[in-house]
């Protein structure tokens, strides 16, 4: 039975289950989507789902925050581009730990341009986990992903080009820790390589090859969790756009604000014809998260890794039906 979803504030039904498609659309690790949304006939809150939480590459569940931060920037933009300003409350009650955000869609405003162009790039937006072009993304780019993650109160660091080799050091070291431990391969093992059929995890369509220990990025394979044979002519960039997105705390507010961040950082760059990715286990393994915090000075608390680039087009991961998602008082 379809839940029965109904007009909230200034939006319609029809707005209700666009926006609400808009915000389930956010990046989440392994494509865990771990969210639920409650609709009222004046807001929609946005709450954590810890029952999809993923717990061995996940403990303390950061990332888990970060995918609802995406979330609700998702949503914010959404109702932005129906001509509606949303007021939006963070963390309302603090002893309601899974309850994240309410979100009134308040009064009718038109929207930016911005807020258009943002809102427009989220159903392109895609996880690249393929190789991309060796072209360069250009410094103007640079300062226009630097600024998105300004606007949502967090910075986003490029490290200097003598920087990298310690980079990729930790990104082995992290890699290789993880692939060393039983629990997180089995659990990689139950969130990836999926048939095209379910509606959440990483099907093995979108997974990416493991570049050979000489290459210059270590990725993930999402399809296994072990290292494949590449495919010729399939080589990583030679020189990827690596960005350090950091938040100035470490609290749960603080990771909150950092994956709207993080998603407006990735909608600039889909806006721009840029490709990404992320380089998760760096900030999934204490340790070469504390050591990668001392290599971009120490400030700010990484949040997440992205390799940002030009890239072929790949297909969307599932989403789950508002159905699975959305809950809705009963109507009469």
């Amino acid at each position: 039975m379809n839940t029965p979803i109904g007009a909230v504030g200034c939006l319609t039904v029809d707005q209700v289950r666009e926006v609400l498609i808009e915000a389930t659309s956010a990046p989440s690790l392994h494509n865990s989507q771990p969210w639920r949304f409650h609709c009222t006939a004046d807001a929609i809150a946005l709450h954590a789902d810890r029952s999809r939480a993923v717990p061995v590459a996940d403990p303390e569940d950061r990332e888990l925050l970060l995918a609802c931060g995406a979330a609700l920037l998702n949503l914010r933009l959404a109702i932005r581009a129906a001509g509606v300003q949303p007021d939006v409350n963070v963390l309302p009650h603090r002893c309601a730990s899974d309850l994240l955000a309410i979100v009134r869609p308040a009064r009718r405003r038109p929207a930016t341009p911005t807020d258009v162009e943002l809102a427009a790039a989220i159903p392109r937006r895609r996880t690249n986990r393929k190789p991309f072009l060796p072209t360069l993304v250009p410094m103007s780019l640079h300062s226009q992903l630097r600024q998105a993650a300004e606007a949502e109160r967090a910075w986003l660091a490029i490290p200097e080009r003598e920087q990298l080799p310690k980079l990729q050091a930790l990104a082995q070291q992290a890699h290789d820790a993880q692939l060393a431990d039983a629990e997180f391969v089995a659990e990689l093992r139950h969130w990836t390589g999926r048939g095209p059929e379910t509606p959440d995890g990483v099907p093995a369509s979108s997974s990416g090859p493991i570049p050979e220990p000489q290459d210059e990025w270590v990725l993930r394979d999402y399809s296994s969790g072990q290292a494949n044979s590449r495919v010729a002519g399939k080589d990583f960039e030679p020189e990827p756009l690596i960005c350090v997105l950091g938040s100035f705390q470490d609290g749960v507010s603080a990771q909150l604000h950092a994956g709207m961040a993080m998603q407006r950082v990735l909608l600039a760059a889909t806006a721009a014809g840029l490709s990404s990715s992320f380089l998760s286990q760096i900030v999934e393994v204490p340790t070469t998260r504390k050591e990668l915090r001392e290599l971009i000075g120490g400030g700010l608390w990484p949040q997440a890794v992205l390799r940002i680039g030009y890239g072929s087009p790949v297909p969307a991961t599932p989403r789950r039906s508002l159905d699975d998602v959305v809950d809705a008082p009963a109507r009469s």
